[in-house]
């Protein structure tokens, strides 16, 4: 019988699903994870990766606090000066349509993506000092299926509002409770950087009418929250 090994050594491992009799793994980087099959996941990511230093995985750079207004073909433009890129995708809230100010990058080789990070990373664009690293690194977090979760079960909405500046350790709970103050909240969530719990800076709440909306920006924008200036405007 195969071993989990001989199996991640196949060249056709990202085009075909792999079975075991107990799970089946498929390599994509962001599938989503059921409690049960998450630790499998993230160690079969690993396990790629030091089987196959070549695979997509090893290739897929993540880029950081990248500014909302570069797009693809400009991310595409500033880091094809140090490797040869294959695909580069600026990641957008589909809520909102801004972007979430991270990319990926699938790089033609290897030796592309670790000259990439070698870099980039630490360096700045319009200002903003942007983090650079090998996707597979922040995929090995085991907190990926509370992250999830926590995203299946915001209720979304026409009527509600982004939340901008958030404090690093505004979340989900207190962001809700903020805004009840003042409004019928539905629903909220704090937007999280892939990958980890770790927030990204902002967030979004739902109400049921729009003059809850009304209410919630006339009543929260540009007020301090946990020692942060906050945007509040219409998503």
């Amino acid at each position: 019988m195969a071993t989990i090994s001989t199996l991640f050594s196949s060249p056709n491992l990202l085009r075909r699903p792999i079975s075991t009799p107990k799970l089946t793994l498929k390599a994509t980087p962001f599938q989503k994870l059921t409690s049960r099959g998450s630790y499998q996941r993230l160690y079969a990511v690993a396990e790629e990766v030091a089987a196959d230093p070549d695979s997509k995985a090893a290739r897929r750079v993540y880029i950081g606090n990248i500014p909302r207004t570069v797009d693809n073909a400009e991310l595409t433009k500033i880091v094809e000066e140090h490797g040869a890129v294959e695909k580069a995708e600026v990641m957008y809230d589909k809520y909102s349509g801004r972007s979430r100010r991270f990319a990926f990058v699938t790089t033609k080789t290897v030796e592309d993506a670790n000259t990439i990070v070698d870099k980039l990373n630490g360096t700045e664009i319009e200002g903003r000092e942007i983090k650079v690293n090998i996707t597979e690194k922040p995929l090995l977090q085991p907190d990926l299926s509370l992250v999830q979760a926590e995203e299946s079960q915001f209720v979304d909405s026409p009527h509600k509002v982004y939340v901008g500046n958030l404090a690093k350790g505004v979340t989900t709970e207190t962001l809700q409770k903020l805004f009840s103050e003042k409004a019928k909240v539905l629903s909220a969530k704090v937007s999280r950087v892939p990958g980890t719990s770790k927030s990204s800076g902002f967030g979004f709440v739902s109400f049921s009418s729009e003059e809850d909306v009304d209410a919630a920006i006339s009543s929260f924008n540009n007020t301090l929250f946990e020692g942060q200036k906050i945007r509040v405007n219409k998503a």
